[in-house]
């Protein structure tokens, strides 16, 4: 299993089961686990359904190893769509580590490709983001609107600012 992916899954299961935070050894890790800051989301789920997501576009934390053991516990127990993962559920999740690249500011939707870049959205203080290659986003269109949606953020409305990013998934 990915390491990425194998730190989530203990961070879960050491939360859910013991109400514990997980603390890997120095041998679990990546040196870019242990050296970087970057941010990360943890997405779960459960016989092909999203069960939880939660992550955090920028750092937040010391090393990216603690943006996902955070994000992992949030996408566990606080995503607001979802009840908290239970312990009879650990041993049928899915879990993925999306590690996010810098944004970069862009001027339209012609700049993206669903596949390869997520999409921030940004009006005032509302802010909304979505992943790349996600299932059933097809088009740039809809990668936008479901965003915004996120955001709060009229269809129509103007002044939007964009951002697009890169991610590399673990799963």
């Amino acid at each position: 299993m990915d390491l990425y992916v194998q730190l989530a899954k203990n961070t879960i299961d050491r939360y859910i089961r013991e109400g514990e935070i997980y603390c890997p050894e120095k041998s679990e890790l990546t040196e870019e686990m242990r050296g970087t800051q970057a941010g990360a989301f943890v997405s779960i789920h459960e016989k092909g359904m999203l069960r939880g997501c939660i992550g955090t576009i920028g750092p937040t934390r010391d090393t990216l190893a603690e943006e996902i053991i955070a994000n992992a516990i949030s996408a566990a127990v606080r995503d607001p769509r979802f009840p908290a993962i239970r312990a009879e559920e650990l041993d049928l999740l899915e879990i993925s580590v999306d590690v996010l690249g810098e944004p970069e500011q862009i001027s339209s939707g012609e700049e993206l490709d669903v596949k390869r870049y997520g999409v921030i959205v940004e009006k005032g203080y509302r802010r909304g983001l979505l992943l790349p290659d996600l299932d059933g986003v097809d088009t740039v269109d809809e990668q936008i609107s479901i965003a915004k949606k996120k955001a709060g953020i009229d269809e129509d409305e103007e002044n939007v600012k964009m951002y697009r990013f890169e991610v590399i998934r673990h799963e």
